[in-house]
């Protein structure tokens, strides 16, 4: 009874617009407060909000989100959707292709869905609509492609996830290449699909010649270096997680440094936009463990796990169930405070049913990816409707196919989860 009021109270506050992280918090006080004395309430505040941030993994979130916004500074995603333009203008649909592969690189070094998703907007939205593309055609493909940067490493949600499933961060960040590869290639087709029905959607632009086109690849040299620098270190145990965003955040001052786009007001922007972020993080961190804290004293993850230990049926409907919980939570809720609230009930059901906890974060990762674009909380919508000035249900009606090809590939990794743990597998 008690885990029932707690959840309901917590709905409220979200639903009257109580920042997340006091929802949850004041959710998990009243559950100390009816669950222990006084006292004991005191000791528990004492130990746990301090213990939950402890956790040395935790420090490469706010060096991924440095590096983040110290690559945006380098003007490098312009450079990316530039060449991908020049490789792919004669192709129909080829800007779309363009916007998809400069996301592909920006994931690779931003982690930020929302800032990818912001940045591409500014550029390729705006260059699709006057090329003649259709603007729900536009406007969605790039929302989409901007849920890239939570699956590509390195992955801040991906790490988020770690640090509360306690997995392997490294293993997590691994895992998200295959995947997210695959999602691009699913978004590509989805893309593709109406465009060859009606070419009229997606008009080709200007040919290139191939020294050109050679010469349009060099702005993602960069990107490449600072990906191996990241991902390669984590992938052959040169370093940790930490120390490896550590050497991405080195790396991208020396890249803003060399494209003479360094300044110092640019510098102090990128570290107020971090430590937000951050402070957001941890701050869900802390006040999702203080409910975990009580929601556990309840008993509900113990006799959920019972009650599914008892059906008979198969393990690939309750995963289907749960696959149809998330996406809806994805409708109304942030990513972050999704997996702080669920993972810790879930996740045990889940190994149960066979599957892995790394797995199981990409999995969650790409559902909460898709509530990214669709209503009605749909952030990176939001974030394109108003960088690209378009109707924002304009913009849901061309973001609804490439979720429904995200949800598929969700379903292929249900079926054949060995795809996503074949690269961390192998390390």
């Amino acid at each position: 009874m008690i885990a029932l009021l707690l959840l309901l109270v917590l709905v409220a506050l979200i639903v009257v617009r109580v920042p997340v992280s006091f929802a949850i918090l004041g959710s998990g006080l009243l559950g100390l407060v009816l669950l222990h004395t006084a006292g004991e309430v005191n000791g528990i505040l004492e130990v746990v909000p301090v213990s939950s941030v402890q956790s040395l993994s935790l420090s490469a979130i706010p060096l991924f989100i440095l590096m983040a916004h110290l690559l945006l500074m380098s003007g490098l995603m312009d450079s990316l959707f530039d060449a991908g333009r020049t490789l792919f203008g004669r192709t129909p649909g080829g800007t779309g292709i363009a916007s998809t592969l400069a996301g592909v690189g920006f994931s690779a070094v931003s982690g930020s869905s929302t800032a990818a998703a912001a940045t591409l907007a500014k550029t390729s939205s705006k260059r699709m609509i006057e090329e003649g593309y259709r603007p729900e055609t536009a406007t969605g493909i790039v929302a989409s492609v901007g849920t890239l940067a939570g699956m590509i490493p390195p992955s801040i949600i991906l790490v988020f996830y770690a640090v509360t499933a306690e997995a392997s961060v490294g293993d997590l960040i691994i895992a998200g290449i295959v995947p997210g590869l695959i999602i691009a290639v699913a978004l590509l087709v989805t893309m593709f699909v109406p465009i060859l029905l009606n070419p009229s959607r997606a008009p080709a632009g200007q040919s290139s010649t191939w020294s050109e086109k050679a010469n349009a690849m060099l702005p993602a040299t960069p990107i490449a270096a600072i990906f191996a620098v990241v991902v390669g270190a984590i992938y052959f145990g040169i370093a940790t997680p930490t120390e490896s965003a550590a050497l991405g955040v080195l790396a991208s001052v020396i890249l803003v440094v060399a494209r003479r786009k360094w300044s110092f007001p640019g510098f102090v922007h990128a570290t107020i936009e971090t430590v937000k972020t951050s402070g957001m993080i941890f701050a869900i961190v802390i006040a999702a463990h203080v409910f975990g804290y009580a929601f556990t004293e309840t008993k509900v993850a113990d006799n959920l796990l019972g009650w599914v230990g008892g059906l008979t049926v198969p393990s690939l409907v309750i995963m289907a169930i749960i696959m149809v919980i998330y996406l809806v939570l994805g409708f109304f809720m942030d990513q972050v405070a999704i997996i702080a609230l669920t993972v810790p009930i879930v996740l045990p059901l889940v190994e149960t049913l066979g599957y892995d906890a790394v797995w199981f974060g990409v999995f969650v990762v790409l559902m909460g990816e898709i509530g990214l674009i669709t209503p009605p909380l749909g952030l990176n919508v939001f974030v394109v409707a108003r960088a690209a000035g378009r109707d924002t249900m304009e913009v849901f009606r061309g973001a609804l196919p490439y979720a429904a090809a995200m949800v598929v590939v969700a379903t292929v990794f249900i079926l054949w989860p060995e795809i996503v743990l074949w690269l961390p597998n192998s390390v």
